[in-house]
């Protein structure tokens, strides 16, 4: 078990491969919220921390009245979004927040680096997790702790990523698990 990986949940078999870990943590994504209840006891009955991907909960729109009733409702450990707005709330609500970034280019870069800053999460999610570089530039401009998603597939990509500052690799490679 790597201390440094955050499991990404994607499907009943992921989470089944997770109950047999020793992960404390892992990253819900892509559920139905007719199935959010269900799968938050499951966890809960493991001793795991959910930190749940709102923007891709279907049947959900991902407003601050959603995140605000999730919270409410299935109290998750963390909540991750693209949406300033929903982590703010979620802040508000006390709640671990994790702010999901994609670095396509310098112009993305410089617009992630200020949505942090105002959005102020607890944690920032760098997509595509293989852009180092990028990776160390957010840690040191934003102070902030980095987690590394994303095209990450091998144990040197893990290592690079951690080297360059990130604390945790989110993947749904099984394999890395």
């Amino acid at each position: 078990m790597n201390q440094h990986i955050l499991p990404a949940i994607r499907s009943m078999k992921d989470m089944e491969k997770f109950f047999k870990l020793d992960y404390k943590q892992c990253v819900l994504l892509d559920t139905h919220i007719g199935h959010l209840q269900a799968i938050l006891e499951q966890m809960k009955a493991h001793n795991k921390e959910v930190m749940l991907h709102i923007d891709l909960i279907k049947g959900l729109s991902n407003d601050e009245a959603a995140v605000e009733y999730v919270i409410q409702q299935y109290k998750p450990n963390g909540i991750l979004s693209t949406k300033s707005k929903i982590i703010k709330r979620a802040k508000k609500l006390n709640t671990l927040t994790i702010l999901r970034v994609f670095i396509l280019d310098s112009t993305a870069l410089s617009r992630s680096i200020e949505l942090i800053k105002q959005a102020d999460p607890d944690l920032v999610e760098v997509l595509p997790g293989v852009a180092t570089k990028v990776i160390k530039e957010i840690r040191e401009k934003t102070g902030k702790d980095i987690i590394a998603g994303g095209l990450i597939n091998t144990q040197e990509e893990i290592e690079l990523a951690i080297e360059s500052g990130a604390k945790y690799i989110t993947t749904s490679d099984l394999n890395i698990w």
